[in-house]
């Protein structure tokens, strides 16, 4: 029966009174699985299905015996207050553990910020203090994470940055700033890792990325990315986290299909080949 999982897990995961998990079968739908997206932000989501957290969400549901069913917003300011928050969707595929605006399933993969340079340029160092990039002309995302360490090491004056707020349907700033780099705009490019991942390997870029060295960094540089869902959805939230352990081994693949960069619980890269490189 469609729902029937959410019954299931309130009674056995948790001992709660039928009562209790039927009250949560009101905020989280029991005949689809709810997905608030970005319709145009590969390669996490767009409309047509294509992006990793389709694939996986594809795959919790059918395990779910429900359908998939989207809410597509652009992955911007408000983007959880205008979705997960007005009851539209039940959950987010991708989001920070700790962020304050959800509440976090288990983390289904790690990564981090990365820095990409010409393969030409045989540049090797992932500290963005090392003499060698003292000259180089930088590209960044708005206030990210990694404009800390440029603020540290002095190299705000020659960074390039770039929108982090945009409308994705409209402009893709990741990926404009690899494009200005295989142009010679900029020399070193720091990027979120699946972003980087992606258009290298899925556009067949000439550059090479490794994780940036967060050695004296005040901020970190690596996350764990879980999903995301509304404080009282306890009986949802264990279901999922049970989908996670269960499907561990098939949502690392689909990332690797998307040659997202990923870290071991030690914070070391893993070796995974991105496909085509």
């Amino acid at each position: 029966m469609r729902g029937s999982w959410l019954l299931a897990m309130g009674l056995v995961l948790t001992g709660t009174a039928p009562c209790l998990a039927q009250n949560e079968a009101q905020l989280v739908s029991p005949t689809s699985f709810r997905v608030c997206a970005d319709p145009s932000d590969l390669p996490f989501s767009n409309d047509k299905g294509e992006g990793f957290e389709n694939k996986i969400a594809e795959l919790i549901a059918s395990d779910m015996h429900v359908p998939v069913k989207y809410t597509y917003f652009p992955d911007s300011q408000g983007f959880v207050r205008a979705t997960l928050g007005k009851g539209l969707c039940d959950v987010v595929m991708g989001t920070a553990v700790g962020n304050s605006d959800v509440t976090t399933t288990e983390p289904y993969y790690f990564t981090g910020y990365v820095i990409v340079t010409r393969d030409a340029d045989h540049i090797t160092t992932t500290r963005l203090n090392d003499p060698a990039l003292a000259a180089k002309k930088f590209g960044l995302i708005d206030e990210t994470p990694p404009t800390d360490l440029l603020v540290k090491y002095d190299l705000m004056d020659q960074t390039k940055v770039y929108p982090l707020i945009v409308d994705t349907r409209v402009t893709k700033p990741s990926r404009d700033m690899l494009e200005d780099l295989v142009n010679h705009r900029i020399d070193v490019a720091l990027v979120w890792g699946p972003f980087a991942g992606y258009y290298i390997t899925h556009d067949h870029l000439p550059l090479h990325m490794a994780f940036v060295d967060g050695t004296g960094s005040p901020v970190r540089l690596d996350y764990h990315i879980a999903m995301g869902v509304r404080d009282e959805a306890v009986n949802f939230r264990r279901a999922l986290n049970a989908e996670i352990t269960k499907r561990k081994k098939d949502i690392t693949a689909i990332l690797m299909q998307y040659a997202v960069p990923l870290l071991d619980e030690q914070g070391k890269p893993m070796t995974l080949a991105p496909p085509g490189k």
